[in-house]
């Protein structure tokens, strides 16, 4: 990957396309593209929805190799959700092609004058933009439809919904998966609606005539691959419980730990956890759609296939498999024990465009201000579809789960920096907690996985019910993801390096082996730690302050049972997590 698009929306007569060297950025990839670009370019004064905001898609540094697992992509932009920066993750075809057509990153800037949406195309020739006004308002399932019959299916779509047309701060970029359906989504920080104020509905990427990227030392990529792999399929997490049961593994584990977040984060349990636990998933959908359903993965080159499909009581495709996040956000947190809800929850936010776990977390807050009841799966799907249909109260809800409990006057609003949290709670996770508080992306999980020491004991064990040893677990692990995050790597082979000190040897020789240039420990944490002080510095020029790093009072002060347990990790404490 040598070169750079960028799309200039402000151009005097439209928008402006070319390709550029990589410069300054060279040898970034992924998340440390993104946040690079964002932090070096962006004011980070600048309203998120302005035209100095820039929407930064960055493949990973392996991706479009044979490199196993490594077809994550991300996207950068200061979000409208919590003003801070963010990268946004997902699976889906685009990072393989992108990287096999040669580019590091597609950056978008200014925007828009007049009042019209475009498609830009991207293939072996470059890249092209046109107005395409007939596809305003659809649907993501209808857009691709659209753009397949257009431009045939060997390519992939990276588009938004509803939502991100109407720049509402929930609203996601979906990624389409091997099938060509709109399945994958960078759903954090509202990304989808800085594509939205970029007017750019569609960018459809077609790789016909690109070659794979070859590995400088072939020989030790190939050996390193192997290991690798053989690393993967033999963790009990990665090799056995995700490809059996997708991420949703977790339900009855977290459940059993008293760290399932049950109506608005006021309980720990869920009584009805069991008929939504990837067990009962599972066997619903293999029932339906056969045994290859429960299995599936959501980029070309991955081995765990911790996705699936999701068929109704008709056996017709409905969405993919929900995930552990999804089948949470609109199950448990909201009270509702119906897999076929949930899944035609998720068909919906995908649709729209919607990040499910800011909108299962903002539809939980509604239903403690009286909009709806907990467990009325039917009112949940209105209201979602009040969110598809740019209602008033569609328009609050897909704001968020911070704008909706200030407009109903809710107290109880699980977010940091405007960010809702995901299926943890962090008085019973309190690892995960400190990954909320100090995170430079606002409440996420998936910025530093204490749950796998917590509770899962991968990489070693620290109780999940005690402050001592979180803010140094959370700490490193933040460190290592944002690498991660870097080499278009899932971030679930974390699973096996952590435990497994020969499989991370063979991810430092894929890496080394494919630059051609050797790779230690000690480069990983290099890179992970400039990553962050990288995003730090941005948000602190963006305002924000250690004061931010804060959970919301009443985890500290509202015990939450089985444990009858707060949040017990100290503020100074938190204040001196980036000390590195």
């Amino acid at each position: 990957m040598d070169k750079i698009i960028r799309i200039n929306m402000s151009g005097l007569n439209g928008p402006e396309i070319k390709t550029q060297s990589l410069g300054a950025y060279a040898g970034l990839g992924g998340r440390a593209m993104t946040s690079s670009v964002v932090a070096k370019e962006v004011p980070a004064s600048c309203h998120p929805l302005s035209a100095e905001n820039k929407l930064v898609i960055a493949p990973g540094l392996l991706s479009g190799s044979a490199a196993a697992m490594s077809g994550r992509i991300s996207v950068g932009c200061k979000s409208p959700l919590t003003g801070a920066i963010k990268e946004a993750n997902s699976g889906g075809q685009a990072s393989q092609m992108l990287a096999r057509l040669g580019y590091a990153a597609i950056i978008v800037e200014g925007k828009p004058k007049e009042d019209t949406l475009y498609k830009l195309i991207i293939n072996k020739d470059g890249a092209a933009i046109s107005v395409d006004n007939s596809l305003k308002m659809l649907g993501n399932y209808e857009l691709v439809e659209k753009i397949k019959a257009a431009h045939g299916d060997k390519i992939s779509c990276i588009c938004i919904g509803p939502a991100g047309e109407m720049k509402l701060c929930a609203a996601s970029i979906a990624f389409t998966d091997m099938e060509l359906r709109p399945t994958r989504h960078a759903g954090r920080g509202g990304v989808g609606a800085v594509m939205g104020a970029k007017a750019i509905k569609v960018i459809v990427i077609d790789d016909s005539g690109a070659k794979m990227r070859r590995p400088e030392d072939p020989e030790k990529f190939k050996t390193a691959n192997k290991a690798f792999v053989a690393g993967l399929r033999k963790h009990p997490v990665t090799g056995e419980g995700l490809p059996a049961y997708g991420t949703n593994v977790l339900t009855n584990v977290v459940n059993e730990a008293g760290a399932y977040p049950t109506n608005n984060f006021t309980s720990g349990q869920f009584d009805g956890a069991s008929k939504i636990s990837g067990e009962a998933q599972a066997e619903l959908e293999i029932s339906r759609g056969g045994k290859a359903a429960a299995t599936h993965g959501c980029h070309r080159g991955c081995i765990i296939r911790c996705s699936g499909s999701f068929y109704d009581k008709n056996g017709n495709f409905l969405t993919k498999q929900p995930e552990y996040e999804t089948v949470w956000a609109h199950g448990a947190n909201c009270g509702i024990d119906d897999l076929d809800a949930i899944a035609q929850l998720d068909r919906l936010d995908d649709d729209f465009g919607l990040d499910t776990i800011e909108m299962g977390a903002a539809i939980g807050v509604a239903m403690e201000a009286g909009i709806a009841e907990f467990g009325d799966a039917k009112e949940a799907i209105r209201l979602i579809k009040e969110v598809g249909n740019g209602t008033a109260l569609g328009r609050i809800l897909g704001n968020g789960a911070a704008v909706t409990g200030k407009v109903f006057g809710i107290e109880r609003v699980p977010v940091v920096k405007g960010q809702a949290m995901p299926a943890y709670d962090p008085r019973t996770v309190q690892g995960i907690g400190v990954t909320y508080a100090t995170s430079t992306m606002g409440a996420d999980h998936t910025s530093g996985y204490a749950v796998a020491t917590n509770l899962l004991s991968v990489g070693g064990s620290v109780d999940p019910l005690k402050p001592e040893g979180q803010i140094e677990l959370s700490r490193n692990l933040q460190i290592a993801t944002a690498a991660i995050d870097a080499t278009g790597m899932c971030l679930f082979i974390a699973f096996a390096i952590l435990d497994q000190p020969e499989t991370f040897q063979a991810l430092l020789d894929l890496i080394g082996g494919f630059s051609g240039q050797p790779i230690t420990a000690d480069d990983v944490t290099h890179l992970g730690k400039t990553i962050l002080k990288v995003e730090r510095d941005f948000n602190v020029r963006a305002g924000f302050t250690s004061k931010d790093d804060r959970l919301p009072d009443y985890f500290k002060s509202e015990k939450v049972a089985p444990h009858d347990i707060t949040f017990g990790v100290k503020d100074e404490d938190l204040d001196n997590f980036f000390n590195f």
